[in-house]
């Protein structure tokens, strides 16, 4: 009796199939998706300041100028349309202006310093300026939050009212992407959260962080008509410097073959090299010993070298860190749902399968969750439901008893018994395959009761 139920040979284990990686691959690969085609969607949408008719007066589309051009002109505002930095100085000399620069970044680094070097009672509006323009004014000002998207909000959105008329007469207006900071020191004027900023520097400086309100799409909404124009407008005449693209180094001449001779105060020279003193040409602080071949201190000498990527500056740094905790989140998310963290779960079959199909089936699922455990209590309670009959024993019978009711019939020591009938889970498809044929044995073995055959018995 006990060699009968000897343990068989070991047996190879079968070579397990591979795990199917689109589960993972698939979903990772859709969110990837989603995310990029967002951002592209995003950049698309935003105007960039080097294409052409970018806040042009004479360019009819969207991120165009020509209705602003045309609102000013109503109010009696005479509106000069340049495309060259200095030709745009020269014509601000004669008396006040307004000096409407809508791309400051495409202004050669070696005429930034003479922007703002206006006769008294000008203006000088910049359209978000980044770091290198602020630093080439020599403004007490630096570029601070930036926003995914600008946002309407009223002047004193920050709790502090806003000191400039026209900006308050304007109301809330689209003006909240860029934001700007300033040392506490300087009396400048914050409103729009900072999306605004006025500085009275040599020239009067206004900057503002966002182009919405001078855009032909964007002009008829909320108050941005009226901030665009208020800021523009008035009895100055306005300048407005119309620049296809980055512009070219600064030339010297004497007037007479046409090319403009830049002299912004009398007596002055002008030259791409300047002494960095307002008006000269310059950068503040630049060596006068430099030489004009020599790479400039600037992070861009002109407009045909590196620039700041985009992408990166469009969005703050607090995006950046919430997309890297959003995509931790949705791989935990894909790694979870792509494994199953549970026992299978019994569910009637819709139409009627063969015994031997539906037994294969399972084993196939059991086999692909890996739960040798359910699997091996499967096999162990059918092994129990066909012996408490063939022993005369209650269902309720305790599982010591049971296992020596089954010891004493099969020959078999009772710790044997009791760890077929009631051990621990397999460690293997090995262990769990030799489980499988002990139970077998041993439901064999054991006498069934003649009027109550089973499966495997003669009929």
């Amino acid at each position: 009796m006990t060699d009968t139920l000897a343990a068989p040979p070991t047996v190879q284990r079968p070579p397990r199939r591979a795990r199917r990686r689109h589960r993972v691959l698939i979903p990772l690969g859709l969110a990837l998706l989603l995310i990029v085609a967002t951002v592209v969607a995003h950049a698309v949408d935003q105007p960039d300041p080097a294409d052409h008719g970018f806040l042009s007066p004479v360019a009819t589309g969207d991120d165009g100028g020509s209705r602003l051009a045309e609102a000013l002109r109503g109010q009696g505002v005479t509106v000069r349309r340049e495309t060259d930095t200095l030709r745009a100085l020269l014509a601000a000399r004669p008396g006040p202006a307004t000096l409407f620069v809508p791309a400051p970044e495409l202004v050669h680094a070696d005429t930034v310093a003479a922007l703002d070097d206006l006769p008294a009672g000008s203006r000088l509006v910049l359209v978000d300026p980044s770091r290198r323009v602020l630093e080439g004014l020599g403004l007490p000002m630096t570029p601070g939050d930036r926003r995914w998207a600008t946002r309407a909000t009223p002047p004193d959105a920050d709790g502090h009212p806003c000191a400039l008329p026209e900006v308050t007469r304007a109301g809330t207006a689209a003006a909240d992407r860029q934001r700007y900071t300033t040392p506490a020191s300087w009396s400048a004027t914050r409103c729009y959260g900072g999306g605004l900023v006025w500085v009275p520097w040599r020239t009067e400086v206004v900057v503002i962080g966002a182009s919405d309100p001078f855009r032909n799409d964007r002009i008829d909404e909320y108050g941005n008509l009226a901030l665009a124009t208020g800021l523009l407008g008035g009895p100055r005449p306005l300048v407005w410097l119309d620049l296809d693209g980055p512009a070219p180094a600064p030339t010297v001449g004497d007037g007479t073959d046409g090319e403009p001779a830049w002299s912004p105060s009398p007596g002055g020279a002008a030259g791409p090299k300047g002494d960095g003193q307002p008006g000269s040409g310059g950068r503040p602080g630049r060596d006068p010993d430099q030489q004009d071949g020599s790479p400039p201190d600037d992070d861009r000498a002109d407009g045909g070298q590196q620039r700041e990527n985009p992408l990166w500056s469009a969005f703050p740094v607090w995006f950046w860190a919430l997309l890297v905790q959003l995509a931790l989140a949705g791989l935990l998310v894909v790694l979870w749902r792509a494994r199953r963290l549970g026992p299978p779960v019994p569910e009637p079959l819709p139409v009627t399968v063969r015994s031997a199909e539906t037994v294969l089936g399972r084993a196939r699922l059991y086999r692909r969750a890996g739960a040798r455990g359910p699997a091996a209590e499967t096999l162990r309670a059918a092994a129990r439901d066909r012996l408490l009959p063939r022993l005369n024993l209650p269902p309720d019978t305790p599982a010591a008893e049971v296992a020596a009711r089954v010891a004493a019939h099969t020959g078999l020591d009772p710790d044997r018994a009791a760890e077929l009938l009631h051990g621990d889970e397999p460690a293997t498809d090995r262990e769990l395959a030799e489980l499988a044929r002990a139970l077998d044995r041993l439901t064999r073995t054991v006498a069934p009761r003649p009027d109550h055959p089973t499966e495997g018995d003669p009929r």
